[in-house]
């Protein structure tokens, strides 16, 4: 039995001791409208992760993969920490690096 009245932003509906008048200003409405559309957008981000995740979940993990592992992508050298001790630790570094 509600009434909304979308110019004026105001619903009416009968109460009990008459008529109810809830209304709304217009920075209110569009503050609603604007987080409105901002949660859809969300929304629709979300499926298309989940659709995204979908794909790779199917692919079959390589069995010498472990975690903690890494593999550089390209070559390294080994960069002694303290080069006055023999055998110290080392750092490993791009060997595509400028001696600088």
């Amino acid at each position: 039995m509600a009434v909304p009245n979308y110019t004026y932003l105001k619903l009416k509906m009968p109460g009990p001791n008459g008529i109810i008048t809830v209304s709304s200003m217009y920075k209110h409405v569009y503050d609603c409208d604007v987080e409105c559309i901002e949660y859809a957008v969300a929304i629709m981000e979300a499926e298309t992760l989940i659709a995204d995740l979908g794909q790779f979940g199917s692919e079959v993990p390589d069995a010498k993969w472990r975690v903690g592992t890494f593999e550089p992508a390209e070559a390294v050298k080994l960069i002694p920490v303290n080069p006055t001790i023999p055998n110290s630790r080392g750092l490993k570094i791009s060997a595509t690096l400028d001696s600088k």
